[in-house]
């Protein structure tokens, strides 16, 4: 069983930047992938940024160039799995509830940040993030 815990929301002003934070605990092995979506009310989690069970990272076309993943640190003794996601940039539209979520199922993680949420098996419970014009 794989917890996912994220960390580093807040409230910036436009152009600000902001960095999020996920742990996975549970497991150290690659075998994960890792991905950020985000959602606002009325809409449908949208994948951001991804690293597969590769190592191989994308993002969606609307935060390219701004947001960078980075990290998939494993601590083997720990069990624990880090993922950071760097975002410069901001914009009111980035304004959502980001979320962790990890699958180590084949088909899931190599849609990368193109995938469906529904897809994924572990969710952690969000972090929020507001951006003001």
């Amino acid at each position: 069983q794989v917890q996912l815990a994220e960390s580093g929301g807040g409230s910036v002003q436009d152009g600000g930047s902001l960095t999020l934070t996920c742990v996975a605990s549970g497991t150290a092995h690659s075998t994960y992938c890792m991905v950020w979506f985000r959602q606002t009310p009325g809409k449908e989690r949208e994948g951001v940024a991804a690293v597969d069970r590769d190592g191989n990272i994308s993002y969606s076309e609307s935060v390219k160039g701004r947001f960078t993943v980075s990290g998939n640190d494993a601590d083997i003794n720990q069990k624990t799995r880090t993922l950071t996601l760097q975002m410069d940039s901001l914009r009111p539209e980035d304004t959502a509830m980001y979320y962790c979520a990890a699958d180590r199922r084949r088909f899931v993680c190599d849609s990368g940040a193109q995938g469906s949420p529904y897809n994924y098996g572990y969710w952690g419970q969000g972090t929020q993030v507001a951006v003001s014009s």
